[in-house]
């Protein structure tokens, strides 16, 4: 069938798709890598208002992030009795924490005497206890009130009813999950499919936090994610991978109401460039050794990826040999809404996680956290803290971030303070959206809708 028979939504970049690229390789892949779940969702088009009107904005903190399931940090940041982190969303302030009992809990961070929060925003780490900095009520690890001074003055305040009142705290991957909404479905539920793909060999709870970077971005929440749910933006914003990124052939899928994906392949030239290479002449490109060279009859991409095996391998001190080509070189980006983004693959094993900060559409925080997998029977390192940089630093002073990798971020997020101002300053009103390579945005839209329809 020609592309202009096909209906809206059916369009593909002429070539080989992502899944013929990573057959093509002729390895076992997890059945879930090469499954595809396309939709068209619409072609209309999204209005700007929607990243930046206040009242639109208010909505969601009304609607949307005291009702949904939000990570909040490892399950080994709390490894004992007292270990705790605050999170901040928008106006909203939890202290998640582990109790004597062992049971991990998030307490909204307010002193229930004058308001006061417990904690600072931002801060972690080890206490025995819950104490206001302002009068010095008390709580428990639990949550339970411990002590009031002057107890004389408070005859109507009953012990048994003013403990810490709780979000509820689910725990997957390794994650510590949080839900403002006591009547939200089950995190289980919510997770949809991304459990049982997981299960395909890529196990996030046996991986451990080696970097975790924090930037502040000019932008609102929506617009900072979205910059990273396609790939449509490689041909400009990345010129320098065409020669070895597939972009234009990545693949999306929109597999349930919470969760998205792309995949899109390295070590194969991009659609759009136009010039012939050589493999080798691939391979020279791809961030590899000096000296390294493809033998006859060899790809690049194969080249490459048995190098980040041998390299990864001997730097973690494991056997990654079942990993296939594909999970040791290409993209493979999950989406769980409302903000995190999960690559479960082996040589950039990275989760971004994107909040607003404060009351202020356009300002959001951009979490980085990079996780390499455990030897088995290894535990859990010491968590690194996050390293803050301010919004006009780059990426490559942020110790840990590999210079190439920090001037792609730099790429990415010095876009979108532009994009913003854009958003108001534009006559058309609207983005329009492509229907295949940013269905996932268009899938993020109509997700937020169906929250904010709610009652």
């Amino acid at each position: 069938m020609q592309q202009d028979d096909l209906k809206p939504g059916q369009h593909r970049c002429p070539g080989p798709s992502t899944r013929d690229i990573i057959l093509a390789d002729g390895q076992p892949v997890p059945e879930a890598l090469v499954t595809e779940a396309p939709q068209f969702l619409g072609d209309a088009d999204i209005e700007y208002a929607r990243y930046y009107d206040k009242d639109f904005f208010d909505l969601e903190m009304k609607k949307l992030w005291p009702k949904v399931w939000q990570w909040v940090c490892r399950v080994e940041e709390l490894r004992e009795a007292g270990d705790f982190v605050t999170y901040e969303v928008g106006p909203y302030s939890l202290i998640v924490m582990r109790g004597n009992d062992n049971r991990i809990r998030a307490f909204h961070n307010a002193c229930l005497h004058r308001g006061t929060q417990l904690r600072r925003p931002g801060e972690s780490g080890w206490t025995p206890e819950l104490r206001c900095p302002f009068h010095g009520w008390t709580w428990s690890t639990e949550g339970a009130l411990k002590s009031i001074p002057c107890r004389w003055d408070f005859p109507h305040v009953k012990t048994e009813e003013y403990s810490l009142p709780e979000a509820r705290v689910g725990i997957w991957g390794g994650f510590v999950f949080i839900n403002m909404d006591e009547q939200a479905e089950s995190l289980e539920s919510f997770l949809g499919v991304l459990p049982d793909h997981m299960q395909a060999g890529w196990d996030l709870s046996r991986r451990t936090v080696t970097v975790h970077v924090q930037k502040e971005l000019n932008t609102n929440w929506k617009a900072a994610q979205e910059a990273f749910l396609e790939a449509y933006h490689v041909y400009e914003t990345h010129a320098q991978n065409l020669p070895f990124a597939g972009d234009a052939n990545a693949q999306y899928d929109i597999f349930d109401d919470h969760v998205s994906r792309f995949v899109h392949t390295h070590g194969i030239p991009s659609p759009h460039y136009p010039h012939p290479q050589t493999e080798q002449e691939i391979a020279d490109k791809m961030h590899l050794p000096a000296g390294t060279t493809v033998p006859e009859g060899r790809k690049a991409r194969s080249v490459a990826a048995d190098w980040r095996r041998e390299t990864l391998g001997q730097k973690w001190g494991m056997d990654l040999s079942a990993f296939s080509d594909s999970e040791m070189l290409d993209s493979i980006e999950y989406h769980l809404f409302p903000n995190m983004c999960i690559f479960p693959g082996v040589s950039l094993p990275m989760v971004y996680r994107f909040r607003p900060i404060g009351m202020d559409p356009g300002r959001t925080m951009f979490d980085l956290l990079f996780l390499r997998p455990l030897k088995p029977g290894e535990d859990h390192p010491e968590t690194p803290a996050p390293v803050r940089i301010a919004h006009d630093q780059s990426y490559g002073e942020a110790e840990g971030l590999e210079p190439w990798l920090g001037a792609t971020f730099d790429q990415d997020t010095d876009n979108l303070a532009r994009q913003y101002r854009g958003f108001q300053a534009s006559k058309k009103r609207g983005e329009t959206l492509g229907n295949y390579q940013e269905s996932r945005i268009r899938h993020l839209h109509q997700t937020l809708d169906a929250w904010l329809a709610k009652p």
